[in-house]
């Protein structure tokens, strides 16, 4: 029962992040009409994160589907998604923060505002460095708890409790960092002044 909230907490977080703060973003900062068009485009390489669960494998039909299908040039694709999918690990960060949040109060480490925007600034950076593989965030997991200082004996039960909910959750979050990716992609597109961008 507990850790069915953890996923429902994660799924909450990273649902927010794809269906509210990305196409902001795209809004925003892309000028892109309608987000809905970006969606459409990446729906092969989102259903491809998901059932693979590795951002890695899913890069050549990520850069084929902002190119072909949303219209960014291939020098931006090329520089952008393959930095974007070793850099930037927004949905991966995310479920960091929830998961050391999670089992400092399961084995009541106490965790004052402090060190919990240090957990944010370690999952941020040790995200940047995790291999785009499934379940390679439960490395980075160990080196957050560690740096929090968890005893011992509680990190490797810690990452045992989360394996029960860890597959459905990677694949939920590879597609979430794809498709940031694929944003920042577009975003930088359109700075660029390129024409014909989910148009």
């Amino acid at each position: 029962k507990v850790m069915a909230w953890v996923a429902v907490t994660v799924i909450i977080a990273l649902g927010i992040h794809f269906l509210v703060t990305l196409p902001l973003l795209l809004r925003v900062l892309g000028k892109v009409g309608n987000p809905l068009k970006h969606y459409r485009a990446m729906a092969p390489a989102l259903l491809t994160a998901f059932s693979t669960a590795s951002s890695s494998s899913t890069l050549p039909l990520t850069m084929s589907c902002v190119n072909k299908n949303a219209g960014v040039s291939k020098k931006i694709t090329g520089f952008t998604l393959p930095l974007g999918a070793t850099v930037n690990m927004d949905g991966t960060a995310l479920y960091e923060c929830v998961v050391v949040i999670f089992l400092a109060q399961l084995f009541q480490v106490p965790m004052d505002m402090a060190m919990q925007f240090q957990v944010v600034l370690l999952a941020l950076m040790t995200s940047i460095g995790v291999a785009g593989i499934p379940s390679a965030s439960l490395v980075a997991i160990i080196v957050i708890l560690n740096a929090a200082g968890f005893p011992e004996a509680t990190i490797g039960m810690g990452i045992g409790i989360v394996l029960v909910v860890d597959r459905v959750l990677d694949m939920l979050r590879t597609a979430v960092n794809v498709f940031g990716d694929s944003c920042a992609a577009v975003v930088i597109g359109r700075s660029e002044g390129e024409k014909g961008i989910l148009e």
